[in-house]
């Protein structure tokens, strides 16, 4: 059994988020020794580690949480988990398209700027209406 600190280490999930969910329920809380202080199994770690690599991959908690509850069922449907990995993808997608968007727009705002000038061209794109 591992104390708060060492689950944290051992995952790499700070302990606010341990916390934080352990109030929402994504995980378990964890039994409590004598002296009230939560107790982790290898079990718990596991979890956390598995919620770390999901928030790594940039699921949103929601889906993380899901996929975590279905790592746990016998039998779990791969199905499920294909549908939440592409749904994810598509956003993933989405977002990469509004980032170039936004880059070539950038780009053509500072096209003309020269360094120096007292009328900036681009803050002049920016003050337009």
């Amino acid at each position: 059994m591992f104390a708060i600190g060492e689950a944290s280490r051992q995952s790499g999930v700070g302990i606010e988020a341990i916390r934080f969910y352990e109030r929402e329920g994504i995980i378990p809380r964890p039994e409590r020794a004598a002296n009230n202080r939560r107790q982790y199994s290898k079990t718990d770690v596991g979890r956390l580690i598995f919620l770390k690599k999901c928030r790594d991959l940039g699921f949103p908690l929601a889906d993380a949480k899901a996929l975590l509850d279905l790592s746990e069922e016998h039998g779990a449907d791969c199905g499920t988990a294909s549908q939440i990995a592409a749904s994810h993808k598509q956003s993933i997608r989405k977002k990469i398209s509004d980032l170039k968007r936004l880059e070539r727009a950038l780009d053509e705002v500072t096209a003309n700027c020269s360094n120096g000038s007292w009328h900036c061209p681009m803050l002049l794109s920016l003050r337009e209406h």
